[in-house]
């Protein structure tokens, strides 16, 4: 397998310079400025195991279903929290709660048709579930195009690899839209050029087939969707794949300041008339304090012990957890639960005194508003860094769609830090990315 990946080494750079001709960045804002930049490639694959991948589908399998269930349920009749599973605190205190989506049925029932799992593996060879996404989960794109540019680059390597050919993500989000598809047209709806992933919303309209489209070309008339095609004629809509977030996907029902949204198009979805991928609402299920509750929900809609386990997780809420993370501080690493993208992220040991002190006050303060973990020390995967292969911190975003079942990915996101000091590994943060290789035996 050495030999294979340094046919790819060689490729390095022409991969990257190829990544960059097409466009393949993300944007950040910083200090009220859009920037945009390349997210860097390193050509040495992660290498999963087939049998080791058969294992994490079933897990995450199963952790989608539940997590579907438990929307469904939190929405409807909240049998979790009448039965104490759930504090009623982590339903209504959550960000990512929506008053306004209660009694609201997605077409089908399902709710997260995207879900973006984030994963580690620990040194002692086992995975753990840091993070749960699904809202608007981003990063599909990126392995996408890399293998396609591999391949190109160095044929012989994928023809004397057995691995699974990871170009049927399109067809799996095809599928997906299609199966709640209320009649009319599939649209990816962007907010336009300088969001941090339109590099993906277009890709991906691309290879699915889908329009893409921003705010102003959707409009709802007689409760229905349509958009304004380039002839000026109009088409109705039957499955949005959102790229939007939940507050400002309409005006008319959510943040009236939105200019993005497409007013009243929630108002459609209520009636069933359109599918939107994925439903509003799902923040509930991906805050970071309900993360701590998911083993117990898959024990609870399913009746099954999970199958992969989540680092292991305090709840300063819990006058017990309090308690530990106080003597344990230095040993913990600290998540604000309505921050995403590495941000709100503190390591106990790397604060000074005043710091600690300020923020265990506010720790004591709002106890709700943070989770602590054990520091899981994961693997490290070789990078290539200016001609030398050095290790560093990576973990794996999978991805789940869901139509009649969950269908897993055979490939997914690694994304890996450069700072040799870091666990952060986020595009956002500095980080780059890999390919994932599965082999299929």
């Amino acid at each position: 397998m050495k030999t294979l990946e340094q046919q790819l080494l060689k490729h390095t750079d022409k991969i990257n310079t190829l990544l960059a001709r097409y466009g393949v960045k993300f944007g950040i804002y910083k200090n009220n400025t859009f920037k945009e930049q390349l997210f860097p490639f390193d050509a040495i694959p992660r290498i999963i195991e087939n049998s080791e991948f058969e294992m994490l589908e079933r897990g995450l399998k199963q952790r989608v279903l539940a997590l579907n269930f438990f929307l469904k349920d939190i929405y409807s009749e909240k049998r979790i929290v009448k039965d104490k599973v759930v504090p009623e605190d982590f339903i209504y205190a959550s960000s990512g709660y929506m008053a306004e989506c209660e009694g609201v049925m997605p077409v089908k029932g399902i709710y997260s048709h995207i879900s973006g799992i984030d994963l580690v593996k620990g040194k002692d060879n086992k995975w753990y579930i840091l993070e749960d996404n699904l809202r608007v989960p981003s990063g599909a794109s990126y392995p996408m195009i890399a293998r396609d540019l591999c391949r190109k680059s160095s044929p012989e390597t994928f023809h004397n690899t057995r691995l699974i050919d990871n170009r049927n993500y399109a067809s799996l989000l095809r599928k997906t839209m299609d199966h709640v598809n209320t009649g009319g047209h599939s649209v990816i709806l962007t907010p336009g050029r300088y969001n941090a992933a339109y590099f993906e919303h277009s890709y991906l309209a691309e290879k699915t087939g889908a329009h893409l489209v921003s705010g102003p070309e959707l409009f709802v008339e007689n409760d229905n969707l349509y958009y304004v095609t380039s002839s000026g004629t109009r088409e109705k809509v039957g499955v949005v794949y959102r790229r939007i977030s939940d507050e400002y996907l309409d005006p008319m029902n959510f943040n009236p300041v939105s200019l993005i949204g497409v007013p009243h198009i929630y108002d459609v979805f209520r009636k069933g008339n359109v599918s939107l991928m994925n439903a509003p609402g799902n923040g509930v299920a991906d805050d970071k304090g309900i993360y701590y509750f998911v083993p117990k929900m898959i024990k609870y809609y399913l009746n099954e012990d999970a199958i992969l386990s989540n680092a292991p997780t305090y709840l300063p809420f819990y006058e017990e957890d309090m308690k530990y993370v106080l003597e344990h501080f230095d040993d913990l690493v600290l998540k604000d639960v309505a921050e995403a993208g590495g941000y709100g992220v503190v390591f106990g040991n790397t604060m000074s005194s005043q710091q600690k002190e300020d923020f265990i006050k506010l720790l004591k303060e709002e106890p709700r508003r943070f989770i602590a973990q054990e520091v899981i020390d994961f693997q490290d995967l070789d990078i290539l860094d200016n001609d030398e292969i050095v290790p560093r911190k990576a973990d794996l975003r999978a991805f789940v769609l869901m139509s009649d079942e969950p269908h897993v990915w055979a490939s997914g996101l690694t994304r890996f830090s450069r700072n040799p000091d870091s666990f952060i590994v986020n595009s956002s943060q500095g980080g780059g990315f890999k390919d994932t290789w599965v082999l299929s035996q």
